[in-house]
Formats: structure tokens, C-alpha cells, sequence
């Protein structure tokens, strides 16, 4: 038996809403430098005149973190965080927290089970309903992940995260808070299913066929499943979504346009650039914050019971 067991009454929305948010924010703070990495790789090359005379060049997952360390220190692989936490608990609640009351809404009365349709509607629509509220997180957390801090004269033009909120406000609108907000709930939608449909089955599969029981191993091997699967599918968008959601105003009139320049300047293989750290990123994401959010669920539900036993 591995960490906490199952509570004898199911967990309520609440304690999965709130457990969510805080295991993916457990999960941002142990895989970021992977996402700062999987940012810059992608956003490399979408400028030729100013990658000509920029000097940091980035080869692979482990140079990039290296070469970040060596030319901006070890805090520019965390550059974003608060902004990153902020979004997971906006974000993370709201897309896995509500997945299973939203399955259900969708699950025909009478039904003991929720087929895929009916799982990938679910995850389709908590994915559209977390980024509609959280984009303003996630536009100002990939500025300053795309961002170099070099020393003077550096391309850094935010003092800190609630000066980026109100600085990309005054200067680009309101608007420009949900830049990208299409290729967003796109992108989303898609690491949604991917995730939660791909979890929920694999993890549903494992107990019915008696491979694993409900613990760890079984919340392991779900999770780096779910992590892969949402890599392969969501990599082309997300690599759109970078880039649009990073460029000044009018470099892409849309990110129909974003993706066209994409292929024509630099090829297919573009919407792959940074896989490797996405899917590192993303399965090591997946197995902390599923892990994480399996045994929040559980605490989480022991604390409540204790609180309204009477003894």
C-alpha cells in the first residue's frame, strides 16, 4: 500500500476544485525551468534579423537550461512563476476540478458508465471554460518566460507580474490580455482530452482488469500516459499559441497568419520545435500533479469527515 487509502464517501467538488489548484501548483513549482525551456525553443527562429545578433542560441532541453543559467542566472529559469502559480489555481481547478461533475452532467441518466464521447465533451468544455478565465495568467507568464535579463539594455519590460498586467492593459488594451485566447482554448481543449480522457481510461482499464490497485503505481502509470498522448496531439498549437501570444502587436494579423508564416519561413518541423521539453515538461507535470492530486482528493476528504464526525 502506497500513501493515503481511498475515503469511504466520494470527494465533493469542492475538495476536488481545491485540490487540483494546489497539486498543479505543486507540479509548476517542480517542472518550470522544463516550461521556461520549452518556451524559448519554440519562440527561437520566429525572428531571423534579431536572432542574428541575439547571442544566446538554443540546442536541446539541457543547453537551453544551461545556457540560461550561464548568460541570464538560475532565477531566469523561474521567470513567470508567480504568474504561472496564479494560473494553476485559476486554471488547474477549473479543468480537472470540475472533469468528473461535468462528465456526469453529460452522462445520459442511467448510464453507469461515460463513454468516450461523452469524457472527451467533458474535457473539452472544462478546457474552454479554464482558459476563458485564466488567459490574462498565462499571456503575461510566457512574456516573461520568452524574456531576456541580461543586464542593462536587456529586452525585460516588466518590473514584476502585477506591473505586466497593467502594463500589456494600457499598452495593447484590455484585448491584449486575451491575446492568443483561440489557440488557446484550442491548444487546451486538445491537452484536456488528452490528459483527462487519456487518465481516466487508462487508470479506469487498470482496476477493471485487476493489473493495479488505486494507489500509487496505478496513479503513476495513468499520468505518464495521459502526459505522452497530450504532447503528441496538443505540440502544433501549443508552438502556435507561444509564438502569437509572445509577438508584438501586428508581426501576425492572426494565428491563422502565425501559422502560415511558420510554415513557409522555417517548415513543418516547426510546429515540433521544443517537443522534447514539452513532453518532458508535461509527463513529469502529469505524474507530480495527478500523484499530488489522488492524495489531496484523499486528505482532503479525511480532514472533512474528522470535521463533521461528532466524536
Amino acid at each position: 500500500m502506497v500513501g493515503l487509502q481511498p475515503s469511504e464517501r466520494p470527494p465533493t467538488t469542492a475538495v476536488k476544485f481545491l485540490g487540483a489548484g494546489t497539486a498543479a501548483c505543486f507540479a509548476d513549482l517542480l517542472t518550470f525551468p522544463l516550461d521556461t525551456a520549452k518556451v524559448r525553443l519554440q519562440i527561437q527562429g520566429e525572428n531571423q534579423v534579431a536572432q542574428v545578433s541575439r547571442s544566446a542560441q538554443y540546442h536541446g532541453v539541457l543547453g537551453t537550461i544551461l545556457t540560461m543559467v550561464r548568460t541570464e542566472g538560475p532565477c531566469s529559469l523561474y521567470s513567470g512563476l508567480i504568474a504561472g502559480l496564479q494560473r494553476q489555481m485559476s486554471f488547474a481547478s477549473i479543468r480537472i476540478g470540475l472533469y468528473d461533475s461535468v462528465k456526469q452532467f453529460y452522462t445520459p441518466k442511467g448510464s453507469d458508465h461515460s463513454s468516450i464521447v461523452t469524457r472527451i465533451l467533458a474535457g473539452c468544455t472544462t478546457g474552454a471554460m479554464a482558459v476563458t478565465c485564466a488567459q490574462p495568467t498565462d499571456v503575461v507568464k510566457i512574456r516573461f518566460q520568452a524574456s531576456m535579463h541580461t543586464g542593462p539594455g536587456s529586452n525585460r519590460k516588466y518590473s514584476g507580474t502585477m506591473d505586466a498586467y497593467r502594463t500589456i492593459a494600457r499598452e495593447e488594451g484590455v484585448r491584449g490580455l486575451w491575446k492568443g485566447v483561440l489557440p488557446n482554448i484550442t491548444r487546451n481543449a486538445i491537452v484536456n482530452c488528452g490528459e483527462m480522457v487519456t487518465y481516466d481510461i487508462i487508470k479506469e482499464k487498470l482496476l477493471d482488469y485487476h493489473l493495479l490497485t488505486d494507489n500509487f503505481p496505478c496513479h503513476f502509470v495513468s499520468a505518464f500516459g495521459a502526459g505522452f498522448c497530450a504532447t503528441l496531439v496538443a505540440s502544433p498549437v501549443d508552438v502556435v499559441k507561444t509564438r502569437y501570444m509572445n509577438s508584438p502587436p501586428g508581426q501576425y494579423h492572426s494565428p491563422f497568419d502565425c501559422m502560415l508564416k511558420m510554415v513557409t519561413q522555417e517548415g513543418p518541423t516547426a510546429f515540433y520545435k521544443g517537443f522534447t521539453p514539452s513532453f518532458l515538461r508535461l509527463g513529469s507535470w502529469n505524474v507530480v500533479m495527478f500523484v499530488t492530486y489522488e492524495q489531496m482528493k484523499r486528505a482532503l476528504m479525511k480532514v472533512q469527515m474528522l470535521r463533521d464526525s461528532p466524536f
